[in-house]
């Protein structure tokens, strides 16, 4: 469990890193929808795991390319974005979250509710 000064550094963290990816001029990175969805980072502050959930991807190894080769700027403007001390080695992890819900969600949605529920009222009658 982070403490709460790790956890508004988390926060700091995310929302900086969240409006420094849109300024990345590296076609790689800005294929789709991309959103920061966790920032955890280590209680020594050297190194913070972010993870990317990104809607409409086509290229993901690409894309993941494109994050690490963006990190040192991504970094140095972390640095002046966000008040700390030391800043922390940047590492991207891929999250495929939003892709899933989308999915589930699109299943769902295809499901036929409507006769099943016809049925139901038929059997109880």
């Amino acid at each position: 469990m982070a403490t709460n000064k790790l956890q508004r550094i988390n926060q700091d963290i995310s929302h900086a890193l969240s409006k420094l990816l849109r300024e990345v001029k590296d076609p790689r990175v800005q294929q789709g929808m991309l959103s920061i969805v966790a920032v955890e980072t280590t209680p020594d502050l050297k190194f913070c795991k972010i993870h990317i959930s990104v809607l409409g991807i086509e290229d993901e190894r690409g894309l993941m390319k494109g994050l690490h080769s963006a990190t040192g700027y991504l970094r140095r403007e972390l640095g002046r974005a966000v008040n700390i001390r030391h800043t922390p080695e940047l590492t991207f992890k891929l999250d495929k979250s939003m892709e899933h819900g989308a999915h589930v969600s699109k299943i769902l949605r295809d499901l036929d509710v409507g006769e099943c529920d016809a049925q139901d009222n038929e059997t109880d009658a």
